[in-house]
């Protein structure tokens, strides 16, 4: 059953039956960190069953960011992304696992499961929101709200064939959220359709007096489904296409293209120059917050405490070595060599006027277009032995398409658009900051078109 169609006939027992096919299927697929008991609610979300990524916190649900050195805390309070959805009725049915504190592509860096693609167990599921892309992909109705940085919204739904929405930097609260990276993170929806992610976009958007960086843009992105793209103008990127990207991948794209050339949109080339500075400005920019973000994860007020032995210095390291995993660690300390005195200006610095770059191309791009269209991913979901040979420069280097627009802040939806080899691909959507309503109707209208959303795993 479709959310649509459940929302058109609710069932209260479907809750339940979601909640036991959930922990079934973790069985095989490692995709909750930790189950709950879903209470249930009244509203336009009434006993719909959702998932959240354990970076966001839930009230009474142990919340970890995936880390060793947060097991145990359950935290007081809901992230406002979650008070909201209550507000509506949903049920929360558990925590879904990820890349210690967000830090992976996919989803090999964690403390606790490594979930399993369901097109195929011997891949990813992508990250750092694997377990959300995977629970979206085999839930049904469900929906899974998950957080990216650098594309860990994007790469999972391009992985595991499903509808992945990035919104603008702001349009939802991060109150509630175990940071990553500040100037960066981003909380979202993953969905099997475009009318889920659009439904629970707009519940959880708009301004919170808890978050100074919240704003009140809030569209009506359900309207938005309803319209059609007739008249739009797509900019095709040239840089997305370049070294780097499979071509097969790049030809779905393209047969996307003239999907929306029949459908009466207009397509243009656009450039976008400063992306080859993007990823190394993203990586310096987020493992510099994170670096200060995790600092207060020391064993005194925050995560795993021991009784200390010895000096102070002693016991902070101990209890980082033993609660930071391997990932965590490296990014924690070129985070902060890049913060480092005599060094700041060398790296962060510059690292923030690229990022301006970046941003200043995308605006002159949406000058000539309504949004961009180009790959999510370079590759469909890698085998785990594969990523195993890879270096963590190889590994960072898969974000290669997803990071600018993350840097940018502008909101992006991955969808699937073929499969090659058995597997999605994902075509992604990118708009101007607060233009979520013109990708919910590019999205939709493809959607309907070419119903790649119809198609799913076998489990």
């Amino acid at each position: 059953m479709s959310l649509q169609e459940y929302l058109r006939a609710p069932d209260e027992r479907t809750l339940e039956k979601v909640l036991e096919k959930a922990k079934e299927i973790d069985k095989e697929l490692d995709l909750f960190i930790t189950f709950s008991e879903p209470g249930t609610g009244k509203g336009k979300l009434s006993n719909v069953p959702v998932s959240v990524k354990d970076n966001i916190c839930t009230k009474g649900i142990m919340t970890t960011a995936g880390s060793k050195i947060l097991e145990g805390y359950i935290p007081p309070f809901d992230a406002t992304c979650i008070s909201k959805l209550k507000k509506e009725g949903i049920g929360i049915i558990g925590k879904t696992a990820m890349d210690e504190f967000g830090f992976g592509s996919f989803s090999t860096n964690c403390a606790y499961k490594i979930p399993k693609n369901p097109w195929d167990r011997t891949r990813t599921c992508g990250g750092s929101s694997g377990g959300a892309g995977a629970a979206a992909a085999v839930l049904d109705p469900h929906i899974a709200i998950a957080e990216s940085t650098g594309g860990s919204i994007s790469a999972p739904a391009s992985f595991t064939g499903t509808v992945g929405v990035t919104p603008t930097y702001g349009l939802v609260s991060r109150y509630g959220l175990i940071d990553y990276a500040n100037s960066l993170d981003k909380i979202g929806v993953i969905g099997k359709k475009v009318f889920d992610t659009a439904l629970a976009l707009s519940v959880i958007a708009g301004k919170d007096p808890k978050d100074a960086t919240s704003f009140e843009n809030k569209g009506d992105y359900l309207k938005a489904i309803e319209k059609e793209p007739k008249g739009m103008t797509i900019g095709i990127p040239k840089e997305y296409f370049s070294e780097g990207v499979d071509e097969k991948i790049a030809g779905k794209i393209r047969d996307a293209v003239n999907e929306y050339e029949k459908l009466g949109v207009k397509t243009t080339e656009v450039s976008l120059p400063n992306t080859k500075y993007a990823l190394s400005s993203y990586y310096i920019i987020a493992m510099s917050e994170s670096s200060t973000n995790l600092a207060k994860y020391c064993g005194m007020r925050y995560g795993l405490q021991e009784t200390p032995k010895g000096n102070f210095n002693e016991y902070f390291s101990e209890i980082r070595a033993k609660g930071f995993g391997k990932e965590a660690k490296r990014r924690v300390i070129l985070g902060t060599y890049a913060r480092t005195a005599g060094y700041r200006d060398k790296y962060y610095i510059k690292a923030l006027e690229a990022r301006a770059g970046v941003i200043k191309d995308f605006k002159e791009a949406f000058k000539q277009c309504d949004a961009l269209i180009a790959p999510t991913m370079p590759m469909i979901a890698p085998k785990f032995k594969d990523i195993e040979a890879l270096s963590p420069l190889q590994n960072y280097m898969a974000d290669i398409l997803t990071v600018a627009p993350n840097l940018a802040g502008i909101p992006m939806i991955s969808m699937p658009c073929g499969f090659e080899e058995g597997m999605p691909v994902g075509m992604h959507l990118m708009a101007g900051h607060f233009q979520e309503e013109k990708l919910f109707t590019l999205a939709s209208a493809y959607e309907k078109e070419v119903k790649t959303t119809e198609k799913r795993p076998k489990i």
